[in-house]
């Protein structure tokens, strides 16, 4: 199956982005076809051995509408769309109000008794005064005649749209004012000057000016606020840059970041952003991720680490290797994912489509019966004719075709933005009624490695240590590499290790310094005779943790502890998700007692433990049996069936690239506040399309009736058509304004929601603060040289430098001297003047 996506042109309301789905739906081969209004765009999944881009743009064309296919730069290409749009709307509403003011000022004179030429004035003159109206109408035709031809086109096709009822209603007035004036004509002819009098007030040229301005008015301030909608599509497309520095036979050259190939070296200066996807080589820095992961603090980043396209490098200089390219990179994929979700259609969309399908046929059958029923009742031709140009302009359904998309676009956007991918509309809709979240443990709520919580020793922690590393050294147990990395945390040097065995399933024994030692489990301890009977072990065992027991000979050393710990976010995650009244449940193949320590420490009441890799799918399918609507949240190869089982699955950012290709939403980072985030942002989204809904079809229920003068007979209540026009465009306008409130959102979860797990460790890393006074900095080159000059000063995590205040706030990781850092500032061409 082949997926493109095609621009549609055309297009102006529901009934239209309906036709063009079933047009290419009907094609032999098409599995999918998701019409974009809002977006003017359309995506579509077909059998490219059946079908090619050449017939679907066909389909697209026979259906009244155009196609063309998507250009590899849709960035460009949508921002000059969009600018075009707005620029032929604009120059369309100026011209239409240059006419309509002196058209409505010739036509309603009377009614004010405003003062009008003499040539134009009186009974006698009356068919002058209908041509120069027509004279002014005449360029309002011309600059909107997209209306007519759009919608008679769709007439003929008997598959009337919302251009369709403009096209009749505004006709209809036409048409009236040109009989009004053949009527006084013969009136004039013939001296009947009563039949004059009866037709020179009531020629309707106004009303067709008015209904087509009204509606380019309208038309103009939606794509002003449909354009609003693509900024998070926009903003993300503008994170990549236009150029990149690469290193060929050790000169830079600058090329275009579309001519960048895998295995490539680039140089990545201060302040650059990162073109695409690679891996330090060479040098360090601190990148700033916030864009693409939500991250809140720099990440740092040394030789072998991962860089992603579109964040922005900090403070010093590195080099890379190109590892994805072109279409492959994460900023590219993101792009991709967002664009798709937008252009995906939620389900309660279908019943707009649905709606919308019928709405226009049924609109024109009851102007057509009001009428014929004014007719028959007994009242006047144009009393009826007024009455049913209103009931066919004010029922146009705009608001009812942009309730939906508008809302998916800026919801889709606004997650993006708060480092949640979402990959559907459906999944966006789906996350609302979710009712029970089942989170694997490893690498979801814990960080996925084990490190040393723990260290009884009987002599002291650091003499322990050092033993425990050198007996470790050369084994490749993931326990052995935590012991590794406490040992280096703590600068305990290892002792070289002889006679080194590992024993399967209890531990390793070797000689150091002329004396075995022992590590292991108590097997091990008990096969060598050592006595464990006042070893204090059972609260590390009761809390999940495992237990690695020392000896040397047949004297006991002591203990260490060793433990998968919590993610810093998974506790209060977890509490604001039974804030929201959703059952939490962790589902981990780990053993039981491990499961419900680490349950019991953050509050979760409901453990399946033990589960083998293939069940996990089956355990929520069971959860799915008992009628719940599950949301999966995993991160492993092993957790794939179960994220595509699951009513939504979500995929930590760090994962595998199975996990996050069978998953729904991508959590862009190891952030657990993010679910619930998803969650409440769910439904804001929700909320917003069904209030748009609602007020959509409110309107048109309210509306339809009072144009067709239900209540004229009792109230008096009735609508001429260009009152229809003002409330049928603001109706749109609305709707969209509705939408565009979603941009506001912001989680209730806390002030802690969005922001990166690293930004704690690094506050807890950072204990050292400083404020150092400075004088000599002019401008933002000043900025960034004692930015780069502090940076480079060991210890130092962060730097913040203020030209209004003069000074830089640093934080390390130890109590840096005042001669240290005076010295940087001096090497950078500064003077230091306090530091506190």
């Amino acid at each position: 199956m082949q997926k493109q996506k095609f621009n549609v042109t055309g297009m102006t309301c529901a009934a239209c982005q309906s036709h063009v789905e079933k047009a290419v739906s009907k094609l032999d081969g098409v599995k999918t076809a998701n019409v974009n209004l809002l977006l003017n765009n359309m995506l579509v999944e077909y059998d490219e051995k059946k079908l090619n881009e050449k017939n679907i743009c066909d389909a697209v064309v026979k259906a009244g509408y155009g196609a063309y296919i998507e250009e590899k730069n849709p960035g460009e290409k949508k921002k000059t769309s969009e600018e075009k749009a707005i620029d032929s709307m604009k120059k369309r509403l100026i011209i239409s109000l240059c006419f309509l003011l002196p058209l409505m000022y010739v036509a309603m004179h009377h009614m004010l008794h405003l003062p009008i030429p003499s040539f134009v004035h009186g009974t006698q003159n009356a068919l002058k005064h209908c041509l120069l109206q027509l004279v002014l109408l005449l360029p309002i035709l011309v600059v909107n005649h997209s209306y007519f031809i759009n919608g008679f086109k769709r007439l003929l096709k008997l598959s009337p749209n919302m251009d369709s009822l403009i096209a009749l209603g505004s006709m209809a007035s036409i048409l009236y004012g040109v009989f009004a004036m053949i009527e006084i004509s013969s009136g004039l002819k013939t001296g009947d000057m009563a039949l004059v009098d009866r037709y020179r007030m009531d020629v309707y040229f106004e009303s067709a000016g008015m209904i087509l301005t009204l509606v380019t008015l309208g038309k103009f301030f939606e794509t002003k606020s449909k354009g609003k909608t693509h900024d998070a599509i926009q903003k993300l497309m503008d994170l990549s840059p236009q150029t990149a520095i690469v290193l060929k036979e050790n000169q830079e050259v600058e090329i275009k970041v579309e001519e960048i190939q895998k295995e490539d070296i680039l140089l990545i200066k201060p302040g650059f952003k990162i073109p695409v996807d690679g891996v330090v080589t060479e040098g360090a820095s601190w990148v700033d991720q916030a864009s693409i992961t939500g991250e809140s603090v720099p990440v740092s980043k040394t030789v072998g680490d991962s860089v992603i396209s579109g964040t922005v490098n900090q403070t010093g200089s590195f080099k890379m290797q190109a590892t994805k390219v072109g279409e492959d990179t994460t900023l590219s994929q993101i792009i991709k994912v967002v664009e798709e979700a937008s252009s995906s259609k939620a389900p309660i969309a279908k019943l707009a489509d649905k709606v919308a399908g019928v709405f226009v046929p049924i609109v024109i059958f009851i102007s057509i019966i009001t009428f014929i029923i004014w007719i028959g009742v007994g009242q006047s031709f144009e009393f009826a004719l007024g009455m049913a140009i209103s009931v066919l302009v004010i029922a146009c359904p705009c608001a009812l075709g942009l309730a939906t998309p508008v809302a998916i676009m800026v919801g889709t956007g606004k997650a993006s933005e708060n480092g949640i991918l979402i990959k559907s509309a459906e999944s966006l809709e789906t996350l609302h009624q979710i009712d029970t979240v089942v989170l694997d443990k490893t690498g979801t709520i814990t960080e996925g490695k084990p490190v040393v919580t723990d260290i009884e020793s009987k002599t002291s922690e650091k003499e322990l240590l050092q033993i425990a590393a050198s007996l470790e050294q050369k084994s490749e147990h993931p326990l052995a590499k935590a012991i590794l990395e406490k040992a280096k945390e703590e600068n305990a040097e290892t002792l070289e290790a002889t006679a080194f065995e590992s024993i399967p399933g209890k531990g390793v024994t070797a000689t150091i310094q002329n004396e075995k030692y022992f590590a292991g489990n108590r097997a091990l301890m008990e096969e060598y005779k050592i006595n464990l009977k006042d070893v204090q072990d059972q609260a590390f065992l009761k809390s999940g943790k495992t237990v690695i027991y020392f000896a040397k000979e047949k004297e006991f050393l002591g203990v260490i502890a060793v433990a998968d710990t919590l993610k810093n976010t998974s506790t209060k995650a977890i509490d604001a998700l039974k804030k929201h009244h959703l059952e939490v449940v962790m589902l981990t193949g780990d053993n039981e007692v491990v499961a419900k320590a680490i349950a019991k420490e953050i509050g979760i009441e409901k453990v399946i433990a033990e589960v083998l890799p293939q069940d996990k799918e089956k355990e929520v399918k069971k959860l799915q049996e008992e009628g719940r609507k599950v949301l999966f949240v995993g991160d492993g190869i092993n957790d794939s069936p179960a994220l595509a089982r699951a009513n939504v699955g979500m995929a930590i950012g760090n994962g595998t690239d199975i996990a996050i290709d069978s998953a729904d939403v991508v959590l862009m980072n190891q952030n657990m506040f993010a679910i619930p985030t998803a969650i409440e942002l769910s439904k804001k989204v929700i909320a917003n399309i069904k209030m748009n809904l609602f007020w959509a079809f409110f309107y048109n229920s309210i509306g339809i009736p009072i144009a067709a003068g239900v209540f004229y007979k009792a109230f008096g209540l009735k609508l001429n058509p260009m009152i229809g026009a003002a409330a049928m465009s603001m109706s749109s306008v609305c709707v969209v304004t509705n939408a565009l409130r979603l941009r506001k959102f912001k989680s209730t979860v806390g002030s802690d929601a969005l922001v990166a797990p690293n930004q704690k460790e690094e506050n807890q890393m950072s204990e050292y603060v400083k404020t150092i006074g400075i004088e000599g900095m002019m401008c933002e080159h000043c900025k960034k040289h004692v930015t780069e000059a502090l940076s480079q000063i060991d210890g130092v995590t962060s730097v913040e430098v203020s030209l209004e205040n003069k000074n830089a706030i640093i934080n390390a990781t130890t109590d840096i001297s005042s001669d240290v850092i005076e010295k940087a500032v001096k090497d950078a061409g500064y003077e230091m003047k306090s530091i506190q």
